[in-house]
């Protein structure tokens, strides 16, 4: 695979500094039960990394500690950890909103049949991805027989409430982009998926994140091979606009690799960035018991432009209302 910091580490990208640090975003392990071509993770089923237990409880103390509203899980797929449930358990004892950054397909695995309903009884709200409503598109980025067993998730999901008025169990889904262009306008983009998905399979959901895929790891890689990455990051440029600086997710979250390592945002972790937090060129969780990173560096990069590129684009989503004109 090709290396893409060496082609990412010189930028004029504005700098950045943190604010109050609201959400951790906590990476459980890169092992996923599938290997998507846009993974930025490079996640797939013969990864072993995983977060140990002690890292599990020092994450519970941080949230305490820092008084931290959001806990957001990522992977690989973040259920395959065999924490993942002791950890979602003891942070809704404490009141923190969790998310689950969930593939879908992982709710129908072996030994997760049960999954569903544990989200549902712990209130989790799940950001279940889905490149496309259409079932050719989807099979050809994350495999076949990706589409119908993300659909099956998604109709149990609504079963158990989720997306149902009154429930309170948030059901998020994520569009990516199938190669080298940027995301269309979330909110037609969003209308489209409720009616294709609302029509042919009676899904609902709460909200569609669209997203850009970053040029790193297994993506970032490919567009090397097929000759893209400059031109891919020449797009990305030309689409900045400096209102989505004052709303990227860097500024209130913290990513944590699955060592307890933090870095200013989840695409930083991939690239082996760490965060400056304590005046520490490499922070660790640990750190954050004893000190505020508020007002800290942002380590920031040419794929940082992903995120301020257009509608502009985060873990939540886009950043601005975009004209769907």
């Amino acid at each position: 695979m090709h290396a893409t910091l060496p082609l990412l580490v010189r930028t004029e990208f504005p700098p950045l500094r943190r604010e109050r640090l609201s959400t951790l975003q906590v990476n459980l392990g890169y092992r996923c039960n599938q290997s998507c071509l846009h993974c930025h993770v490079n996640a797939g089923p013969n990864r072993t990394e995983a977060m140990d237990g002690d890292t599990i409880d020092l994450v519970l103390q941080v949230l305490q500690a820092r008084g931290i509203e959001t806990l957001d899980l990522t992977g690989g797929a973040p259920e395959l950890n065999p924490h993942f449930r002791r950890l979602v358990r003891a942070a809704r004892a404490l009141g923190v909103r969790v998310i689950d950054r969930c593939n879908l397909t992982i709710l129908s695995e072996p030994d997760q049949e049960d999954l569903a309903e544990f989200l549902a009884e712990q209130g989790v709200e799940v950001v279940a991805s889905l490149p496309c409503y259409s079932v050719a598109n989807v099979d050809r980025q994350r495999g076949d027989g990706v589409f119908d067993r993300s659909i099956a998730g998604l109709q149990r999901l609504n079963a158990l409430g989720y997306a149902r008025p009154g429930s309170g169990r948030v059901l998020n889904l994520v569009y990516n982009p199938q190669g080298p262009s940027l995301p269309p306008p979330q909110a037609p983009l969003e209308a489209d998926y409720r009616r294709e998905l609302g029509q042919h399979f009676g899904i609902v959901f709460d909200h569609l994140y669209a997203l850009a895929n970053m040029p790193i790891q297994r993506f970032g890689s490919t567009l090397v091979s097929k000759g893209q990455f400059n031109s891919y990051l020449t797009l990305l440029k030309g689409a900045h606009r400096d209102e989505n600086l004052a709303t990227v997710m860097c500024r209130s979250l913290i990513s944590v690799d699955w060592q307890g390592q933090l870095h200013d945002c989840d695409f930083n972790q991939m690239l082996e960035l760490p965060a400056r937090v304590d005046g520490q060129a490499r922070a660790h969780l640990r750190q954050l018991l004893s000190h505020d990173p508020q007002g800290s560096p942002i380590r920031v990069a040419e794929h940082c432009w992903g995120c301020t590129a257009g509608q502009g684009s985060s873990c939540g989503g886009a950043l601005h209302a975009e004209s769907s004109t």
